[in-house]
């Protein structure tokens, strides 16, 4: 790989690697000495425009594992602050020898740009309402050592016949089209559960199964993924009230017992509890929004393996 843009330039092979990879290293986290040398001697630079808590951190933590030198820059740390343009940025830092940068944008489309300008390897970390492909790909390796662990999958067929709800603000989310675009490449079926006012334009065209009836999917899903309502993207009014999108949207204790049973209940965070997501659903056995956080210090440490792990070109 060259770069990680986009979950939909992943082969099932490279998802397999990666996910396979990221297995092996989960066993990191639990040493006392959480160390590996394999990229020692290499630079990597976060660059994060957005806010983050999960991601940023995450991905500090798996570059410093495994030996790399990094380094993270904000937007209001940089000299984006001061009027110089995202591209002179960019090229200021890949002079200095730079080997992966880490970008998080708050416009669609930023990243790849970006990617165009550097010699270095790019990592897309989130931009705008776009992707989150490493984000799509923790979920995936959280989901498969769920379903392997109740003995529903086979090593080599871990998500066929698996059914993938994605619920809430699709609108504002950068998470649901990594997951649409990586969730068909693993061969499950996703529906995407949303009031019409927060379906993304052309949705209709992206393969999936597109409702409003969220009971109605739940019954038929292995795995539900509950949204945030991003309000802070939202100017006007999408719903009427917060009550009523969580009575027809959210995932309530009664939507809860409803389940089937086993199937695992993610969100990739921040959560507005009470909103979207109840507590009793948050926090109950077959949640597995900790271990997406677990998983994704592992699987972005795999990402930055398969990015610069072999030798120096």
């Amino acid at each position: 790989m060259r770069h990680l843009l986009s979950a939909g330039d992943l082969s099932l092979a490279e998802i397999t690697s990666i996910l396979n990879v990221a297995e092996e290293l989960h066993t990191i986290q639990g040493r006392a000495i959480k160390k590996l040398p394999t990229l020692r001697g290499r630079t990597v630079i976060n660059m994060f425009f957005e806010d983050s808590t999960r991601t940023r951190t995450s991905f500090e933590m798996a570059g410093k594992w495994m030996s790399a030198d990094t380094i993270n820059v904000t937007g209001k740390g940089s000299s984006t602050s001061k009027g110089e343009s995202l591209r002179d940025t960019m090229l200021t830092l890949d002079a200095m020898g730079t080997d992966c940068f880490v970008i998080r944008h708050g416009s669609s489309g930023a990243v790849a740009q970006a990617a165009g300008w550097v010699k270095a390897h790019v990592i897309n970390a989130g931009d705008g309402t776009h992707e989150h492909p490493t984000q799509a790909l923790l979920d995936a390796f959280a989901m498969r050592r769920h379903f392997r662990k109740l003995g529903e999958s086979a090593a080599d067929s871990d998500f066929e016949g698996k059914t993938i709800a994605i619920v809430g603000d699709l609108l504002h989310s950068r998470v649901v089209r990594s997951n649409v675009l990586l969730q068909r490449t693993l061969g499950s079926k996703v529906i995407l559960v949303a009031p019409p006012t927060l379906l993304p334009t052309g949705v209709e065209h992206w393969g999936c199964e597109v409702t409003d009836d969220l009971d109605a999917a739940l019954e038929a899903s292995d795995a539900v993924m509950m949204l945030r309502v991003q309000r802070e993207r939202m100017h006007g009014g999408f719903f009427p009230t917060a009550r009523e999108y969580t009575e027809l949207y959210g995932l309530t204790p009664e939507r809860l017992a409803r389940l089937r049973p086993g199937a695992a209940i993610c969100h990739p965070g921040p959560m507005n509890r009470g909103l979207e997501i109840s507590s009793e659903a948050a926090d109950a056995a077959n949640s597995l929004i900790l271990d997406q956080v677990t998983a994704g210090v592992s699987v972005r440490m795999s990402v930055l393996y398969h990015l610069l792990g072999g030798s120096p070109e």
